[in-house]
């Protein structure tokens, strides 16, 4: 099976995580710093980063949740430089970054939760984080139940991927639009 895709698919999407981790994490020590300081991604009363970071939600661990991004888009882009290379892993590490990103993305479901109907405000890093969470889990776990169980269901599930993370997106969306929709409605 070529792997060499998937890896690209992982350092590109793995970097763009690292990047909305690394910036949440400098903005979350600036605001550290001093509270007076306006986070780089607070846009307005919605797409405000400020107002979801000094939220419990935002340090579940007791640390920044940032920085388990940090360490987790580290491990995805190494993978996937590994990958793209056409060097051969055990399957036990595709397997372990497919429990450790289904995990994330149960992880983000959760904050996502959270961010709607709990703090009544989204981070636009963190979006970008959701956002990219969802393939690398997505197809993390299709590939490694290809290689370790295969069939004919995987294999129609894994045909269709694109689709499927359409369709959560599409839902993401939905939802957002809906939850703010009365402040959505006063920028037309």
């Amino acid at each position: 099976m070529r792997l060499r895709p998937y890896g690209v698919g992982l350092v590109v999407l793995g970097a763009l995580g690292l990047l909305a981790a690394f910036t949440l994490t400098v903005d979350r020590i600036k605001l550290l710093q001093d509270p007076s300081y306006t986070p780089s991604c607070n846009f307005n009363p919605v797409l405000s980063c400020g107002s979801v970071m000094v939220t419990d939600q935002a340090s579940v661990l007791g640390f920044p949740n940032p920085l388990l991004g940090i360490l987790g888009f580290s491990v995805v882009v190494t993978l996937g430089v590994l990958l793209a290379a056409g060097t051969r892993v055990p399957t036990w590490v595709l397997g372990g970054l497919a429990t450790v990103s289904l995990v994330a993305w149960g992880f983000v479901h959760w904050l996502a939760f959270e961010s709607l109907y709990r703090i009544d405000a989204l981070c636009p890093w963190c979006l970008v984080v959701w956002a990219v969470t969802a393939p690398i889990a997505l197809w993390s776990v299709l590939l490694a139940l290809r290689l370790a169980v295969g069939g004919r269901v995987v294999e129609a599930v894994w045909s269709v991927r694109y689709l499927v993370l359409l369709a959560w997106y599409l839902l993401v969306v939905v939802l957002i639009l809906e939850r703010f929709w009365d402040y959505w409605s006063t920028l037309l």
